[in-house]
Order: C-alpha cells, then sequence, then structure tokens
C-alpha cells in the first residue's frame, strides 16, 4: 500500500511540473501578446491577451492544487516567462546579443533550477 502511495504521490508531483510547464509556455505566449493590443485598444488582440492571461492563472492553480508549493511555482514561472522573453527577443526580433543580456539568461536559468533542485 506504501509503493502504491508512493507512486500516486509522485505521479501527482510529476503532473505538477507539466502544468507549471504549460503555464510557463503561454506566459511566454501572453508576454507576445500585448504589444499587438495597443494598450488594449485592438479588440481581438486584447480578446486574445486577457484569454492567455486566465490561461496562466489556471494552470498555475492546477501547478499548486498538484502539490507544487507556490513559492516554488512562482519563481519557476516568472524565471521561464524571463528567459523565454529573452529568447525570443534574441531569436524573433532581433534584440542585440549582449554580454549584459547573455548573463541575465544565466542567472535567470540558474535560479529556475535552484529554485527546483530546492522543491
Amino acid at each position: 500500500m506504501a509503493t502504491l502511495e508512493r507512486t500516486a504521490e509522485g505521479r501527482k508531483r510529476v503532473n505538477g511540473w507539466l502544468w507549471l510547464l504549460a503555464a510557463g509556455v503561454v506566459e511566454i505566449a501572453w508576454a507576445q501578446s500585448i504589444p499587438p493590443t495597443k494598450g488594449l485598444t485592438r479588440f481581438w488582440p486584447s480578446v486574445v491577451c486577457i484569454a492567455l492571461c486566465v490561461a496562466i492563472i489556471w494552470l498555475l492553480a492546477r501547478a499548486t492544487l498538484a502539490g507544487v508549493p507556490v513559492s516554488t511555482a512562482y519563481i519557476v514561472f516568472t524565471g521561464m516567462g524571463a528567459a523565454g522573453a529573452v529568447l525570443l527577443g534574441l531569436a524573433v526580433h532581433h534584440d542585440p546579443v549582449t554580454p549584459v543580456r547573455l548573463g541575465a539568461l544565466v542567472l535567470i536559468t540558474g535560479g529556475v533550477l535552484l529554485a527546483h533542485a530546492a522543491h
């Protein structure tokens, strides 16, 4: 019986991290959806932006419900969003590659990994 409980708990924990990963991906999409709204003055881009924001909240709630502590979930989530925004800026928007930007990316990634390891 104890083995079944541990297996179920492990599955619950993995599911929580999958929900959190999904929230991070949607958060990156949400950040990219903000500029087309032109300050929430364009209807359909604004609807997409708000829908993505609601999806983020739902996915984060699912992650915490599945056992990921709120503090860890938020650190990992914001780190994924920040790193994703930097990477998209470099790859898609042709932001300049600078040592400071790369250093920030390394620090963000290191912080997310450390928070995950502390869980």
